[in-house]
């Protein structure tokens, strides 16, 4: 890609980027002179882009919303990242994947032939994840979302019992799961729904004024709930170890704890779980040593859980 070409497909980013430059941001950026930018300007608009100039100082542009577009232009990464992105569909847990690929197909009709090429380079399998959300009742909860409208849906398999009433407030992806975090009127409370398990009955009802999250935002109160906390993105118990392992025996094992290389034959662990109980479980998977550093509250719990397992084994050979 020349020079030239590849400095106004740069330039088309920034003005889809940003409502607003100025003449000398965008030379800026470029690292070129405002006449340059002018000029390139002009190339745009001989394409089709329609880029309306301000006046000031500077001089200024915006790329004009709802025109329409010449055909797609893009860059080496922009290209790997549509054909990835349009592959990992199934990942996404939403059912697109047939509409992902008509969509492949059609971008790729509007490239050039070199980027055709790269495209047609990334082929993989994506297995993606199960269940699968409709995408109706993924646009229909995001729109009420954005609108601020109450909706009202059947949720698993309880068809029997009235509507739930909730007020959405956010949708989080996680792990290819989606989950809208809202506030249900009949329980009074803050709760998750799965999107998956949703079969909306009235997408877009009566108005309602956002409360505050209690953790703060959607991202961190979902997960504070999966890991049994009420406050914050955090385990409610968390505990230090000694393990009698090497660090690439433990890796690939570790989830979202930390670890520190001790020696070649040991590491020292920092892991979170719901309780103590899980905590202990966590390491004996390995069936190998360990030493509990702490915090003093997890060291108190060791003599119950161990005590615990001591008469589950006992009421075992008195049931024989």
């Amino acid at each position: 890609m020349s020079g030239s070409s590849s400095r106004m497909l740069t330039l088309l980013s920034l003005l889809q980027s940003r409502r607003e430059w100025s003449g000398g941001e965008l030379a800026e950026r470029l690292h070129v002179t405002t006449r340059t930018v002018r000029r390139d300007i002009d190339r745009l608009r001989g394409l089709g882009y329609a880029i309306t100039a301000m006046k000031g100082p500077d001089g200024g542009y915006r790329l004009a919303a709802g025109s329409e577009l010449p055909p797609l232009l893009f860059d080496d990464e922009q290209a790997l990242a549509i054909a990835v992105a349009l592959q990992s569909m199934p990942s996404t847990g939403v059912d697109l994947d047939e509409a992902a690929a008509r969509a492949v197909t059609t971008v790729r009709q509007v490239m050039p032939s070199r980027l055709r090429h790269r495209l047609d380079a990334v082929r993989f399998t994506d297995v993606g994840s199960s269940p699968r959300v409709d995408p109706h009742t993924l646009e229909a909860v995001s729109v009420a979302a954005r609108d601020r409208r109450t909706v009202r849906f059947d949720y698993g398999e309880a068809r029997d019992r009235p509507p739930r009433r909730v007020e959405p407030h956010a949708i989080v992806a996680r792990t290819g799961r989606w989950y809208v975090v809202g506030w249900d009127l009949d329980a009074a409370d803050w709760r998750i729904f799965r999107l998956d398990r949703m079969v909306m009955k009235f997408p877009g009802g009566a108005p309602f004024t956002p409360r505050a999250i209690p953790t703060g935002d959607a991202r961190t109160f979902l997960a504070a709930r999966f890991t049994g906390s009420d406050t914050g993105d955090g385990w409610p118990c968390s505990g230090e170890f000694l393990l009698d392992l090497p660090v690439a025996e433990v890796a690939p094992w570790l989830g979202d704890g930390e670890m520190e290389r001790v020696s070649d034959t040991s590491c020292r662990i920092r892991i979170g779980s719901w309780s103590w109980s899980a905590l202990l479980s966590w390491i004996l998977r390995f069936d190998s040593a360990f030493t509990v550093l702490g915090p003093p509250e997890f060291v108190a719990a060791v003599p119950g859980v161990t005590a615990r397992l001591a008469a589950s084994v006992a009421a075992a050979d008195g049931a024989r």
